[in-house]
């Protein structure tokens, strides 16, 4: 057997991903008064980021343990690592750590530090150490060391879901009242949403991420998970300048946000993920 890889549902990725990789997926939930939708099983209405009374919760401290249970179960007693949205933005990663006890050593969780691709990224490089037969602590030190690569920049079109939210913690202090303000924010080393630049237009701030994306990355090799609120046309343009800046990249995809993610960003919101290869 080999070791097996979970993940949740904000990784985004697509289910032939999940099955080719063989990675189990955790959903987090979507509430909307006393309905709970689970993301990725559930149907979830495609504009649930303006419904002002959805709100999001972490994935389930049960279905954390029943799949953890059996992944292991799977692996042959090889082991499991699991990867999750940032802790700082979700309680997914501290229901995790508390799940995994009940299974000693054999279970290993990995703080992705991210949202979006950067989880999806990092399950997908663990899940490839994994099928290549290497041991637990291989799998996660890959899973620890992509988690290191990754970095994601964010242009929201309007703060009310942010505030709405309580996901800016200490950026509140620079939102103000401003707006007119369309700032690019990014995801520190520690996961959590912080301001990178203050700017005025969104044409600007798009391609102000763009500039910093090409800065990063220079001229290595990477992947890049371009990520829309209802806004594909936003993001092609986006992918496309990078297309442009970056002819080396190995990988370059747009898709949506996820509904639990959109509901905390708003409509129009893009988002740029970047893993560096090693």
């Amino acid at each position: 057997m080999s070791v097996i890889v979970v993940t949740d549902s904000s990784s985004r990725l697509a289910p032939d991903e999940l099955k080719q990789w063989d990675i189990r997926q955790v959903p987090l939930h979507v509430l909307v008064d006393v309905i709970d939708l689970r993301d990725g099983i559930d149907e979830v209405p495609y504009d649930i980021h303006d419904v002002p009374r959805a709100s999001t919760a972490g994935a389930a401290p049960a279905d954390l343990v029943d799949t953890y249970r059996q992944a292991l179960r799977d692996s042959g007693g090889d082991g499991v690592v699991a990867v999750h949205l940032s802790s700082a933005l979700s309680s997914s990663y501290s229901s995790a750590v508390q799940a995994a006890r009940e299974f000693g050593s054999l279970v290993r969780v990995v703080n992705s530090r991210s949202a979006a691709m950067g989880v999806g990224f990092t399950a997908v490089a663990a899940a490839k150490a994994a099928v290549s037969g290497s041991d637990l602590d291989s799998v996660e030190a890959v899973a620890r060391s992509a988690a290191q690569r990754t970095h994601a920049f964010i242009v929201v079109h309007r703060l009310d879901n942010l505030r709405r939210s309580g996901r800016i913690g200490t950026a509140a202090s620079w939102l103000g009242t401003a707006l007119s303000l369309k700032p690019l924010l990014r995801l520190d080393v520690d996961g959590r949403l912080v301001l990178d630049q203050r700017i005025r237009t969104i044409t600007k701030a798009h391609a102000a991420m763009v500039d910093r994306i090409a800065e990063l990355v220079g001229e290595r090799q990477a992947s890049i998970a371009v990520h829309h609120v209802d806004n594909h046309d936003g993001a092609d343009q986006v992918g496309a300048a990078l297309t442009d800046r970056l002819p080396q990249l190995q990988s370059l995809t747009v898709t949506d946000m996820g509904p639990v993610l959109a509901i905390h960003l708003g409509a129009g919101a893009i988002g740029v993920v970047v893993q560096l290869a090693e």
